[in-house]
């Protein structure tokens, strides 16, 4: 029996902060330069000219090349 009871069981991850799209129109892509496509869903900005999704961690868009995921 778990000695823990009066602690809640975590009901799964917790919310991302919104990411301020506002923030979108000043960022570009470190590699290209270019335009970068917001996907909520995934929480990521996405560089179709670099093939590379950045990912926003705790709603901070984290742009360094080696963070990124290769889009398929």
């Amino acid at each position: 029996m778990n000695d823990m009871t009066d602690i809640p069981a975590e009901s799964g991850p917790a919310p991302q902060p919104a990411f301020d799209r506002r923030m979108l129109e000043a960022l570009i892509c470190p590699q290209t330069h270019t335009t970068l496509e917001y996907d909520a869903q995934r929480q990521e900005l996405v560089s179709k000219a670099a093939g590379l999704a950045f990912p926003i961690r705790n709603g901070i868009p984290v742009m360094l090349v080696g963070e990124a995921r290769p889009l398929e």
